[in-house]
């Protein structure tokens, strides 16, 4: 009897020594979704009660998400405005980001290289700025959601060079708020992104080790 006590009360404490290994805890005061399991499970819930609470750290928050899951930078053609294939194809997967999150806003940069005027660059950042904007509202975002229209013109370069510079001629996204008056509930659309998100940071149980393996191929 006492054996039997004696293992299963060493089993129990290998499995809270692989709980806290894996990051697992158990905090009651952490929102609902996040208590009692990996530290990055339950994001899409902790970011909605964050987004409640404090709206400022949030918006932080889900901009650097968004900088870090899509690309939020396209790049122009020499005195052009026109989207090419490749710019297309970075906003399609920008537009598939913003529509998960509809109580999102977001600002779109326009930026020139350093050829031409100060003045004749900031017109074509701004006409940069509206055919991206134009571009994702064709993606089903809703213009509402991109009011904010800026041109920086020449002022803010990638690289620092009066020759033509691709990497200058651009558009950057970036988060830049919520809707004013948007809902922060937790709705059927909003649960639906949360189930994504439980989905995508499950952890899959831990394959055993080789020596394990060939332990209990031995005793086999």
């Amino acid at each position: 009897m006492m054996k039997t006590l004696l293992t299963i009360t060493a089993a129990a404490l290998t499995l809270m020594g692989c709980a806290q290994e894996a990051g697992f805890h158990n905090d009651a005061a952490l929102p609902a979704g996040a208590a009692g399991v990996a530290a990055d499970f339950g994001a899409a819930t902790a970011a909605n009660h964050q987004a409640m609470t404090n709206p400022g750290e949030a918006t932080v928050q889900l901009g650097q998400r968004f900088a870090a899951e899509v690309d939020t930078t396209v790049t122009f053609a020499f005195n052009s405005s026109q989207l090419d294939a490749a710019a297309q194809a970075v906003l399609i997967t920008q537009a598939n980001w913003i529509r998960q999150f509809p109580e999102i806003r977001f600002n779109v940069y326009g930026h020139t290289d350093l050829v031409g005027s100060a003045s004749y660059n900031k017109r074509l950042g701004l006409a940069r700025a509206n055919a991206v904007v134009n571009f994702l509202s064709t993606q089903g975002i809703s213009r509402s959601r991109l009011e904010a229209l800026v041109s920086y013109g020449e002022t803010r370069p990638v690289i620092a060079t009066q020759a033509p510079e691709q990497q200058n001629r651009r558009t950057v996204t970036e988060v830049s708020g919520f809707v004013k008056g948007a809902p922060m509930l937790l709705n059927g659309k909003y649960a639906e992104v949360i189930f994504r998100e439980y989905i995508a940071s499950a952890v899959p149980p831990t394959t055993l080790s080789t020596s394990a393996t060939a332990t209990l191929d031995s005793i086999q």
